[in-house]
């Protein structure tokens, strides 16, 4: 089997294992920690925020707004680790209620948890690395 084709076939088995739509170009790797991301998801995000990233009305705000999630991407382990506690902005509707972080969190498992969120639903077909985590949480307010 060539290696185009058994890529693929990782993948595609990925894609059914992690039970959500593949998108063009997802990397293994980027399988993996969303796959891994989706269990840590339904554990410590899915009771507010929804199984489809929904959210709850107007207290707990959706995770499915592309823009917010493409220009929050730099803060986005800031508040899974340290939440938050100021009005956000989704979808043009303002959510004032108090998020509570995830402090026992490792860099990798927020990394898994932001790569499930925003390939599932931002659309991104990229990997929110560990090394981005690191990043961002040494620059947290």
């Amino acid at each position: 089997m060539s290696n185009t084709l058994w890529s693929l076939s990782i993948i595609g088995i990925l894609c059914i294992i992690i039970g959500y739509s593949c998108q063009p170009n997802v990397s293994i790797e980027t399988a993996q920690y969303a796959a891994n991301g989706k269990k840590l998801y339904g554990i410590h995000c899915q009771n507010c925020h929804g199984a489809s990233g929904e959210g709850l009305g107007a207290l707990y705000p959706p995770l499915t707004d592309t823009i917010y999630l493409k220009d929050n991407r730099s803060i986005l382990a800031c508040i899974v680790k340290n939440g938050l506690n100021a009005p956000v902005v989704v979808q043009g509707q303002t959510f004032e209620g108090t998020m509570p972080g995830v402090p026992q969190l490792t860099p990798v498992e927020i990394a898994y948890i932001l790569t499930y969120v925003t390939t599932r639903f931002g659309n991104s077909t990229e990997t929110y690395t560990q090394e981005e985590v690191n990043r961002a949480l040494k620059d947290c307010r």
